[in-house]
């Protein structure tokens, strides 16, 4: 063989490699750990499935990671040939197999799904699952998660609520961390301000008097009533004018759902500046036709 042929059949012979090297390296996938396939199950065995998600090998499900549920048969829950999603929980081995989980997908969707309920300020049934000190264990749809004892209506007999379900809304959602916190005082409150509007006369018990303003209970809801909007009239003390413990009407003038916040007026139904000061009886117990009156004049 001349020099020239031999050169020829070296370039041909360099030419092939490197094609099937970069044939090699488009087909080799570089799958990751949670990192999202799509694959289709092509054998099962009483431990798994095989799936082929196109790499070089195939992949792995184990039994007890194909579903959130319990499952006694898998061609139910992982149909042959089905192209499916697969979230990968464990890199290539030796053999390069990588270890897929279908159970942890569906879990990290709830966590999406909870996400997006906290956002919307959803309420939800949780089963009690444990107690505590610090309060009880809920599970909602396979997560763990906490309702801290000053965020639950019964607060005494925690014991008691084993087994129970309760509505709750969602204080703190972390899904990195595996971190929910629920409170059922927050359902209330959320279910409460659904009742509520901006113009409505509401009736609640003063729980608190402080220099800026009055505390009032609506239904388990705080309710402010600012000093300016007591009376049209300067007040130098609001502890002379309300008590703690006392009952009054005043109308709704704010609403903040997000932050619970809940602000009130009393100045609107007075006829005449200073009336809450000189006669608060006479004005409660007119307070529903000053409150109609105070709407129509508004609405003029």
């Amino acid at each position: 063989m001349n020099s020239e042929s031999k050169l020829s059949q070296k370039a041909n012979s360099s030419f092939t490699m490197d094609d099937f090297a970069q044939a090699l390296e488009k087909h080799d996938y570089q799958f990751q750990k949670g990192q999202v396939v799509h694959g289709k199950v092509f054998q099962l065995d009483p431990d798994g499935a095989y799936v082929d998600i196109g790499g070089k090998s195939s992949a792995y499900i184990p039994r007890d990671e194909a579903s959130l549920r319990a499952v006694t048969d898998l061609s139910e829950v992982l149909p042959l040939h089905e192209e499916l999603e697969f979230l990968i929980i464990r890199e290539q081995d030796a053999e390069g197999q990588v270890t897929l989980s279908r159970r942890q997908l569906e879990i990290q969707h709830i966590w999406e799904k909870v996400a997006q309920m906290q956002e919307n300020s959803q309420t939800v049934e949780v089963r009690v699952t444990g107690v505590n000190k610090g309060g009880v264990t809920v599970d909602f749809q396979s997560l763990r998660g906490f309702i801290p004892r000053s965020h639950l209506a019964e607060r005494d007999n925690l014991e008691a609520l084993k087994g129970h379900t309760l509505t709750a809304g969602f204080l703190e959602v972390d899904r990195n961390n595996k971190k929910l916190i629920l409170s059922q005082r927050l359902a209330t409150r959320s279910s409460n301000f659904s009742l509520l509007e901006i113009g409505q006369l509401v009736e609640g018990k003063v729980t608190g008097i402080k220099p800026f303003g009055v505390f009032v209970d609506l239904n388990g809801m705080s309710a402010l009533l600012h000093i300016k909007q007591v009376s049209q009239k300067f007040i130098e003390s609001l502890e002379k004018v309300f008590q703690v413990g006392q009952t009054i009407k005043a109308v709704i003038i704010d609403l903040d759902e997000g932050k619970g916040r809940v602000a009130i007026s009393t100045r609107i139904l007075e006829n005449f500046p200073g009336e809450i000061l000189e006669n608060l009886d006479e004005v409660m117990a007119s307070a529903e036709a000053r409150a109609h009156r105070a709407a129509n004049k508004a609405a003029e």
